[in-house]
């Protein structure tokens, strides 16, 4: 079945969901799910065995997801798809050696071997002198819970009618011409992360979403677009029909797209790609990136890299947020935080062993799979809105270019250059016109980030978001 967004699924979350009540020592039932204080008990099992194989210390994961989706196209309904699995994960140390390895058979003899291979691994890999786990005193021992767990799944049914409906409006609406079809999918991901120094927790995740991608126009002169919804409850979804719409109308205004030659110009971001912008200062602030000296940030700290006001928060603890989490991949409390704080650099994103690299503490960023170490990452981070509307935004601009479409990963983070190939809608004059199409928007991200302004619109519709953003003096190349 294609994919025509992100759809933020819970079998594809790293340690995100849904909060359950913490606790120290062994694990005690929790209504939310026994099924994880039983997965609790078996990593607490695993660790033993590792350290009675000579393990110094240990931590295992398990991620359990369930999954469920359909397809429809022009009118029939194409697949249905169901699918559930299981994966765990052993990280073992000794001294200042590690070694992680994973499996899906989760039978007692399987685990008995995945300790007996982590450890026999751990003695012969190279040291490293940052790994170890997270500090006893920075892990959580309690957190709230996000309410990111709808307990009721929709039948299949039900998704065919999401899909259904969704399709239908956007072949409706007149000029439309083809379908790539809709999708409705529902997902449950719950895990439960146990360490040696005491930490024992877990917490779960659903997700339902309804996409479409249609056409419009023939031969060499058709356009497509989409639309989406998705949210960790049912109730939260978006209208099927009013998503079908939307998708149709955003086809058709990309139909008979102009070129432009090329220009030094205004930028604007839609909220569709703005967040995009933001990911980058991510990519720029992540601990891994400053401790090798290969980002473009790198002596940035505690200075001004955006304008005056500019904010930037990362909240992992945002009830029902699409990315948010109770504690961090290693057990670490986290908290919402300012990456940026009118314009200033306030922090790295950082994990223990980045931490440890750069001689700091962990910021509780780390986030993990079942096959390696963690690694720094954000959750819900988004740009602070600022005070203009869009149109206020643009009303000033005599000529400019409105993105809705960003194509290709031309951005270097070492230097900060930056080159997107672009789709979207020349301005003249302060209004939206004609659209366009197969140009290369460039810049670099060190000016980028000082000469942008946000408008007032945003809205939390993915794990990144952010409002409608100009930026300044940017490079249009056209024909």
């Amino acid at each position: 079945m294609p994919h025509f967004y992100p759809i933020p699924r819970p079998d594809g979350i790293v340690l995100d969901g849904a909060g359950l009540s913490g606790h120290h020592g062994p694990a005690q039932p929790h209504p939310t799910s026994l099924a994880m204080t039983d997965r609790i008990s078996l990593l607490e099992s695993l660790i033993a065995k590792a350290k009675r194989l000579g393990a110094e210390a240990a931590d295992a994961v398990v991620f359990d997801s369930v999954a469920s989706s359909v397809s429809y196209r022009l009118g029939k309904l194409e697949e249905v798809e169901r699918s559930e699995s299981n994966d765990l994960g052993l990280r073992v140390f000794i001294g200042k050696r590690q070694a992680a390895v994973a499996s899906t058979d989760l039978s007692a003899r399987a685990l008995d071997q995945l300790a007996e291979r982590a450890v026999d691994m751990a003695r012969t890999t190279p040291e490293d002198p940052y790994c170890g786990l997270a500090p006893r005193e920075l892990l959580a021992k309690s957190w709230p819970s996000l309410d990111l767990e709808d307990k009721h799944e929709p039948s299949s049914e039900r998704l065919v009618e999401l899909a259904k409906n969704c399709e239908g409006a956007a072949r409706e609406v007149k000029g439309i011409t083809n379908s790539e079809g809709a999708s409705g999918s529902w997902g449950r991901g719950a895990v439960a992360l146990v360490t040696s120094e005491g930490f024992a927790g877990s917490y779960a995740s659903t997700s339902v979403s309804v996409s479409v991608s249609v056409l419009a126009g023939e031969g060499t002169h058709m356009e497509r677009d989409y639309d989406f919804s998705s949210a960790h409850h049912l109730a939260d979804l978006g209208d099927p029909q009013a998503v079908g719409r939307s998708a149709a109308e955003r086809t058709l205004k990309r139909l008979n797209p102009r070129k432009v030659s090329t220009q030094s110009v205004p930028v604007v971001y839609d909220p569709r790609v703005s967040n995009s912008i933001i990911g980058h200062l991510a990519g720029a602030i992540n601990g891994i990136s400053i401790a090798r000296g290969t980002s473009f940030l790198k002596d940035k700290m505690g200075q001004r890299v955006f304008a005056e006001g500019i904010r930037i928060v990362d909240d992992p603890h945002m009830v029902r947020g699409v990315r948010s989490k109770p504690f961090d991949g290693e057990g670490v409390a986290n908290r919402a935080m300012s990456l940026i704080e009118d314009g200033v650099l306030k922090t790295w994103l950082l994990d223990s062993a980045a931490a440890r690299q750069l001689g700091l503490t962990t910021t509780g960023h780390a986030a993990r799979g079942t096959g390696g170490p963690p690694s720094p990452s954000v959750s819900n981070l988004y740009l602070v809105p600022g005070k203009q509307t869009p149109e206020a935004l643009i009303a000033d601009i005599a000529q400019g270019f409105y993105v809705t479409e960003l194509i290709g990963m031309g951005v270097n983070g070492v230097t900060g250059d930056y080159s997107r190939g672009a789709a979207g809608f020349w301005i003249e004059n302060g209004k939206i016109t004609y659209p366009v199409s197969e140009v290369t928007i460039a810049g670099n991200l060190n000016t980028m980030f000082p000469q942008m302004t946000p408008a007032n619109d945003l809205i939390f519709k993915y794990g990144t978001n952010a409002p409608t953003l100009r930026i300044e003096g940017m490079t249009v190349a056209g024909s």
